[in-house]
């Protein structure tokens, strides 16, 4: 077995983006882990690290060098190396030549499609240190970096300038440029605890030294759980517990190389403001983690994470303090000014914002949806006097001060105006509601007047985006139209709205002007609306077979597609599953070949044979059991009372000649197979899951 050593790699440089640096440690280490596999190196395991001023890779057990290799070259056949009195042909010098050799140092390669001159060329194996180099350029250049910049005047391009690079292999520096950057030993400490350099005598040294005398936590996820553990045991001595938002912990994460938490506090009259803008202000703009108490209720304190161990905390904590003061200010002012004047007073404002250029105004966009969620509302017995109200006023908290400054809290700040204004809470609630889900995996609109207000929305979003010819293309989405899809069809399934999409689509067409066209997209629209639902199956893990099944039968309602989806599922874990599926796989194909026109009803005076009497039994016998069931949409109970077909099914195929000369018996039976194929077909093509 080959001598290994440990191999680190690591990149000095600027501060790093921080919204971006799980991405680049995880590309950066996988782009290592390729190259080393493509240089057939073998190592151990590899770790990745990652702080704001340096991305690292640590290699255990890597191979010293590449293994030798035997190549065998196959040139020309025997026939046609040489000539009829024995001599080498131009094919046979050519190869030997290629080789860089005599015909006469070539061998005979014989195989049972018949003799081959060859050569058996050896192939030293090169030193690991001789490839890494190219294997981290490689990687390096492959990261996924939108933008890359330049320093000085060099050509070298990175995310940020770089100012150092190890390349440690073992206990010897691999000598390169990387990056217009010398390789070399010598890492750095923490910017303020440790600026000099530190000497690393092996590549296991690393993450200690680094910890220990330069005050840098390199390992990313243990430098975010220490973060999380500080905050936790902060706001547990000042009485309450953290709100700890995890995209707030990764930012402040990489922020940071040696946290130290830190609280601090503001006046409490500030907590007269709704707490959600509080919290937008310690979270988004400072990076601060609020603190509630055990009933959620926002405390006037906040906790942030310093990149120093201070002598003097106290003064530390005065700065941050003075810091969000002005924030919360203007928070407060906003919130007693836009109170002012009551939500619909803006409406008539909304004229002068453009939603799209060919769709009008934010006006013309609350008008169409008020007159859509009214429709929606009064299918699913909600109040559509609400309904229209709400989405009247669902877009006029745009043009609060509230909102264009703190402009994630859209709905929300709504809410609160229209509560302070007499709104009814089912109006109110709606305003925020009808943002949800905002992301994936967001909870869902709890409300009726909520959940019509969202799906109206994202409805007469998608029909007049669509219908302008801005569909999504590859990776742009520039109007999200995927997550307004996918929103509508989580709030249609999980709230257990019992709607008719294709209809809901037409009714969101009917509400543009007749230049828009919006009619002639919303099949293309459905069929979006589809592929999203695919989407969400799939990362639920279902095989995709069982949602192409359904889909086959094209049910409009995607309610009652979920419950044909849980209905298969539950189907295809029975011991008759995979029987019946073939069986129905062969009734397609049998149907489709039939030459004539098969009969709708069955003769029972041509039924001959006791196989295919017994299946017509069985049939008859289960069809008005079934029937109901599926009328109820209670698909699962159907199929699983269809599975009592498997034995029948099977001895109509064993001992019946579907195809028979006789052509009454031939089309009888296939009205026969016919019948049977759509009492499946009432949930879903079960041929697709063969």
């Amino acid at each position: 077995m080959s001598e290994t050593r440990d191999l680190l790699i690591e990149i000095g440089s600027e501060e790093l983006p921080p919204k971006a640096l799980r991405r680049l440690r995880d590309a950066f280490r996988q782009g290592i882990e390729t190259g080393l596999e493509k240089a057939e190196l073998a190592f151990t395991s590899t770790r990745a690290y990652a702080a704001p001023r340096r991305l690292a890779v640590l290699v255990q057990g890597l191979q010293t060098g590449q293994a030798d290799r035997e190549q065998l070259k196959r040139g020309p056949a025997v026939t046609a190396a040489f000539d009829d009195e024995g001599c080498p042909t131009r094919a046979a010098e050519g190869f030997a030549r290629s080789c860089g050799v005599t015909v006469d140092a070539l061998e005979t390669l014989e195989t049972d499609k018949g003799a081959w001159l060859a050569y058996k060329q050896f192939e030293p194996g090169r030193p690991a240190a001789e490839l890494i180099p190219d294997i981290v350029t490689q990687a390096l250049n492959q990261l996924p970096i939108p933008k890359r910049m330049r320093w000085g005047d060099r050509d070298d391009e990175f995310v940020r300038p770089v100012h150092w690079v190890v390349l440690l292999f073992g206990d010897a520096v691999i000598d390169a440029t990387i990056l217009g950057t010398p390789t070399g030993r010598e890492t750095r400490g923490h910017r303020f605890h440790h600026p000099d350099l530190l000497y690393l005598a092996e590549p296991a040294a690393y993450v200690p030294l680094l910890e220990t005398e330069g005050h840098v936590l390199a390992d990313m996820d243990a430098r975010r759980e220490a973060i999380r553990g500080q905050v936790i045991e902060a706001a547990r001595r000042l009485g309450g517990e953290a709100l700890i938002d995890d995209d707030l912990l990764d930012e402040v994460t990489a922020l940071v190389e040696w946290p130290v938490a830190i609280s601090g506090g503001f006046d409490p009259p500030f907590l007269e403001v709704p707490a959600e803008a509080l919290v937008s202000s310690m979270q988004d703009h400072q990076k601060y983690f609020p603190v509630v108490d055990g009933n959620g209720t926002l405390l006037p304190h906040f906790i942030t994470i310093a990149n120093l161990e201070s002598r003097d905390p106290d003064q530390v904590r005065a700065g941050n303090e003075r810091v969000i003061r002005p924030r919360l200010t203007d928070a407060a002012f906003f919130w007693e000014q836009d109170r002012r004047q009551p939500l619909e007073t803006r409406q008539k404002r909304l004229a002068s914002m453009v939603f799209q250029k060919k769709l009008g105004t934010l006006l013309d966009k609350s008008q169409r949806v008020a007159r859509l969620a009214s429709t929606v509302a009064g299918a699913i017995e909600a109040d559509p006097d609400q309904a229209e109200r709400a989405a009247l006023l669902s877009k006029c908290d745009l043009l609060t001060q509230m909102v264009f400054e703190f402009p994630e809290l859209q709905g929300v700040m709504g809410r609160y105006y229209a509560l302070h204004d007499g709104e009814p809470e089912a109006v109110a609630r709606a305003l925020d509601e009808q943002y949800m889900p905002r992301f994936a995996g967001d909870r869902l609109p709890a409300t009726a007047t909520g959940q019509v207000l969202a799906i109206a929305d994202r409805l007469d979003t998608l029909v007049g985006i669509f219908a302008i010819g801005q569909a999504p293309t590859g990776d742009k989405d520039p109007f999200a139209l995927r997550r307004a899809a996918l929103g509508i069809v989580r709030i249609l399934i999980e709230c257990e709205l019992d709607l008719d999409l294709q209809l809901l689509l037409d009714e969101a067409a009917a509400g543009f002007t007749p230049d828009i066209k919006a009619g002639k997209v919303t099949g293309e629209v459905f069929d979006f609306m589809l592929d999203r639902l695919r989407a969400y199956y799939s990362e639920t893990g279902l095989d995709i077979h069982i949602f192409e099944a359904v889909r086959a039968q094209t049910p409009t309602r995607p309610l009652d597609f979920h419950r044909r989806i849980e209905a298969v599922r539950e189907f295809g874990r029975l011991a008759e599953a995979e029987s019946l599926a073939a069986a129905n796989k062969r009734i397609g194909n049998i149907l489709r070949k039939a030459e004539s026109a098969v009969p709708d009803q069955v003769n029972t005076d041509l039924l001959t044979e006791p196989a295919e009497q017994a299946l017509h039994t069985a049939i008859e016998q289960l069809r008005p059991k079934v029937e109901p069931l599926f009328e109820r949409g209670q698909y699962t109970e159907a199929l699983c009372m269809l599975a009592a077909l498997r034995e029948p099914v099977d001895s109509f195929f064993d001992q019946v000649m579907v195809m028979a000369e006789d052509t009454a018996l031939r089309d009888n039976r296939l009205a026969l197979l016919q019948g049977l194929q759509a009492l499946f077909l009432r949930t879903a093509d079960l041929s697709l899951l063969q």
